[in-house]
């Protein structure tokens, strides 16, 4: 009894075995190509993928029920002085000219504006908007032609593989509309996770949106033209997990890269020999 008798790899001895330029062709070829796909298999090994999944839920418990907003539009037509922002919910919250954490930069000498707030939110439908209601005069004819630069909610995630509506008002541009009408983007928020690959989550909002421009009326008159922002939020949850290749998944796909190039180009060497020996035999008469 040898235990030499369990080895499923038996051995050809060398003098018994003929080496052909067919296959030495074909062993190069299929080294490069091993080499290639092992190449391309470590990279996908190495670099992270993202997964992203949909569930019903309100992520970020710890937030208190508030949105951080970042707000930054540009009114070249209208004093900083009649710039105001006003915020109003379902929860009851009606604040006219909020200031805190805003900032108004004067325009085209002054006959303009650049307003930037960072507010909360309730998380229940409502609307914050930019008008004059604050000021303590009204102007005749308020002009509420804009630019939004930003308009964000929660954390900035700067991922490059993940793309997504995070600022989706970014560059609107309504200098050329009516200066007399108000503007509503309608918005449709919806929570977003990230997790990185240490299990750290960034909670952020995407959003998409909806816009009109009307010049409103009531039995008064013309209505103070506004810039409204009305928002609501979508119960489903958006959540981009950064997931790298298990190493048995890169080891089983290694395998399969070895044993399968090996096992196709050694059935392609032989299909070839074999061809190549029975033309011989033809050539030479020895085939009928």
């Amino acid at each position: 009894f040898s235990s030499s008798r369990f080895d499923i790899y038996r051995k050809v001895p060398k003098d018994l075995t003929q080496p052909t330029y067919t296959g030495a062709i074909i062993s190069v070829c299929c080294c490069l190509f091993i080499l290639f796909l092992f190449l391309s298999e470590l990279t996908g090994f190495i670099a992270t993928e993202i997964v992203n999944e949909l569930y019903v839920d309100d992520p970020d418990k710890d937030s208190g029920g508030k949105i951080e907003v970042n707000l930054n539009i540009s009114l070249p037509n209208l004093h900083c002085e009649l710039v105001g922002l006003d915020i109003q919910d379902e929860m009851g919250r009606h604040e006219v000219g909020h200031i805190d954490n805003s900032m108004k930069i004067p325009l085209n000498n002054g006959d303009g504006c650049r307003f930037e707030g960072h507010f909360s939110i309730n998380k229940v439908p409502g609307n914050f908007h930019v008008s004059t209601h604050s000021a303590t005069a009204q102007p005749q004819n308020p002009d509420m032609t804009h630019i939004i630069h930003k308009l964000s909610f929660g954390d900035k995630l700067q991922v490059h593989n993940v793309h997504g509506a995070f600022n989706a008002l970014e560059g609107a541009d309504k200098l050329r509309s009516n200066p007399l009408a108000s503007h509503d983007y309608i918005l449709k928020i919806v929570p977003t996770v990230y997790e990185d690959m240490s299990g750290k989550q960034r909670y952020s909002y995407q959003y998409t949106v909806a816009n009109k421009e009307y010049v409103a009326y009531s039995h008064t008159g013309r209505i103070i033209p506004a810039i409204w922002f009305r928002y609501d939020l979508s119960p489903i949850t958006v959540k981009y997990t950064e997931r790298r290749q298990p190493l048995y998944r890169f080891i089983t796909s290694i395998c399969a890269i070895i044993g399968g190039t090996f096992t196709v180009a050694g059935i392609l060497d032989s299909c070839i020999f074999t061809a190549s020996e029975a033309w011989k035999k033809i050539q030479l008469g020895k085939m009928q």
